[in-house]
C-alpha cells in the first residue's frame, strides 16, 4: 500500500525529508509547494520530485495528494495543519505543534473526529540518549525515576541568523525574536519521550537579551519578546520533576550536540554533555558515549547540502547510533543522509507506516500536545515573573 505526499515549504529543512519520503517504498509520489515558487521548482528538480503546486490551497484541492508534510515557519504550523486535516489529508508537521493551547485543542478534536493520521516530527523522540533512557526505564534500571533534565542549547550565532534571514526576508528580525519556550519540544520531547509521564505544572524564568542588535527587541518583535534564554521547572504526574533550558545566547558548541539530557533515579542515573555520556550507579561510572554517538552517513561538504547554512550541516549528516535499531527501516534508507543524531529515518518511517497501516504514530496528536503545551504555559509563567501555572492535559490517545 502506498500514498502520495505534498511537502509544504521548500526551505533548508524540508529538502532532507523530501529525499527520504521519495525513497520510502510506502510513498508513491512527492509534490512540493512554497510561497516562493522558484524554491519549490528547485527542490523538485534537485530531488526528482513528482511536481509542484502553485499554492497550498491548490495542493489541498488535488485528489492525487493523500497527505501533506508541513515544513514552514514555526508559528504557522497550527493553522496549516488544520487546513490539511479539514481537506481530508493526513498531516506530518515539523515542530512545534502550534503556539497556542486553543490551536492544539482544535488539532486534537479534528484528528479525533476525522480519524486521519497526524504526527509531529519531534527529533528528540529518537535522540540516542532518549532511546537509551527509554530502554533503561523499561528495564527498571533506574528503579524510581524522580527527576530529568532536557536542554536545547542552540546559540543564534550558530546558524539561526542565517536561517531566519533565509525564511524571513527583509523583515527577518521581527521573527528571529521567536520566544525560546514556544520552541520547547527538542528539550521536553527528549525527556517525556523516555519517561512515560506528563507535565502538570510549571514555573519559568526568562533572561532579557542584551546583545542590542535588533533581535529580541520588543519594539521590533512580532511576538513582543525580549527574552533569549529561559529555564523552566516542571512538576510531573505521579510525582517528580524535570527541568528544561532553552538558550539562544550561550557559549556552547551547539553544532556538536544541540539537545542533551539527564535522568536521575533512585538506583541509577544518566548524564549527557556535548561529547560525553555517562551511566552511573552507586558503585561507579560507565562511559556510554560510543553507544550514543551517530556514525556519519555523508560529508558536510555533500553538494546536496549547498542550501543549508554551514553551521547547521552537522545536524543533517549524522547516520545512526549503535543504540538505534534499524531493523524496521526500509533498506532504501541505508545509504541516505540522516539527521539530528539519527532521527530523520525513524520519523519518516513512523509517519509512512502509520498512514499505510492506519495505526497511531509515535508522536501522535495527544503525545505532541504533551511535548508542546508545557512550553506554551512556561512562556506565560516567565512573562508573569515565574508564577507557578497549571498545565492542561488532553489525555492519552484513544486506541484505534
Amino acid at each position: 500500500m502506498t500514498f502520495s505526499l505534498g511537502i509544504v515549504g521548500a526551505g533548508q529543512f524540508s529538502g532532507q525529508f523530501a529525499r527520504l519520503f521519495r525513497a520510502h517504498p510506502g510513498v508513491r509520489d512527492v509534490y512540493v509547494t512554497d510561497l516562493l515558487p522558484e524554491r519549490a521548482e528547485r527542490l523538485a528538480a534537485d530531488e526528482g520530485l513528482t511536481g509542484t503546486f502553485p499554492a497550498y490551497e491548490a495542493m489541498l484541492a488535488a485528489a492525487e495528494v493523500d497527505a501533506v508534510a508541513v515544513f514552514t515557519q514555526r508559528w504557522t504550523h497550527g493553522p496549516l495543519v488544520l487546513q490539511g486535516l479539514r481537506a481530508g489529508k493526513h498531516v506530518y508537521s515539523a515542530v512545534p505543534m502550534a503556539i497556542g493551547a486553543d490551536e492544539i485543542a482544535e488539532i486534537i478534536d479534528t484528528v479525533a473526529a476525522t480519524g486521519l493520521t497526524y504526527m509531529m516530527g519531534e527529533t528528540s523522540q529518537y535522540n540516542p540518549a532518549t532511546v537509551h533512557a527509554r530502554n533503561k526505564i523499561a528495564e527498571g534500571a533506574f528503579e524510581r525515576l524522580f527527576h530529568a533534565e532536557g536542554d536545547y542549547v542552540h546559540d543564534m550565532d550558530l546558524g539561526f541568523y542565517d536561517a531566519y534571514r533565509y525564511s524571513g526576508g527583509a523583515d527577518w528580525k521581527s521573527t528571529a525574536s521567536y520566544p525560546p519556550l514556544l520552541y520547547p519540544t527538542h528539550a521536553v520531547g527528549g525527556v517525556l519521550g523516555a519517561w512515560r509521564t506528563h507535565a502538570v505544572s510549571v514555573s519559568a524564568i526568562g533572561v532579557v537579551d542584551e546583545r542590542g542588535d535588533g533581535v529580541f527587541d520588543r519594539s521590533v518583535s512580532r511576538f513582543d519578546n525580549d527574552v533569549s534564554n529561559a529555564t523552566a521547572l516542571f512538576e510531573v504526574a505521579g510525582g517528580g520533576s524535570f527541568r528544561t533550558n532553552e538558550f539562544r545566547r550561550v557559549g556552547y558548541p551547539s553544532h556538536i550536540r544541540e539537545s542533551r539530557f539527564r535522568f536521575f533515579g533512585t538506583e541509577a542515573s544518566m548524564e549527557q554533555l556535548a561529547t560525553v555520556a555517562l551511566w552511573q550507579d552507586k558503585t561507579g561510572v560507565e562511559d556510554i558515549s560510543e553507544l550514543l554517538e551517530p556514525r556519519p552517513a555523508t560529508s558536510p561538504d555533500d553538494p546536496r547540502l549547498q542550501h543549508v547554512a554551514p553551521e547547521l550541516r552537522a545536524a543533517f549528516t549524522s547516520g545512526s547510533a549503535p543504540v538505534h535499531d534499524r531493523a524496521r527501516l526500509p533498506r532504501a534508507f541505508d545509504l541516505l543522509p540522516n539527521g539530528h543524531e539519527g532521527s530523520h529515518h525513524f520519523l519518516v518511517d513512523d509517519f509512512v507506516t502509520a498512514v499505510n497501516s492506519r495505526t497511531l504514530p509515535s508522536v501522535n496528536a495527544w503525545v505532541a500536545a504533551r511535548y508542546t503545551l508545557p512550553g506554551i504555559v512556561a512562556h506565560e509563567s516567565a512573562r508573569q515573573g515565574g508564577a507557578r501555572l497549571r498545565i492542561p492535559d488532553f489525555g492519552d490517545a484513544p486506541q484505534r
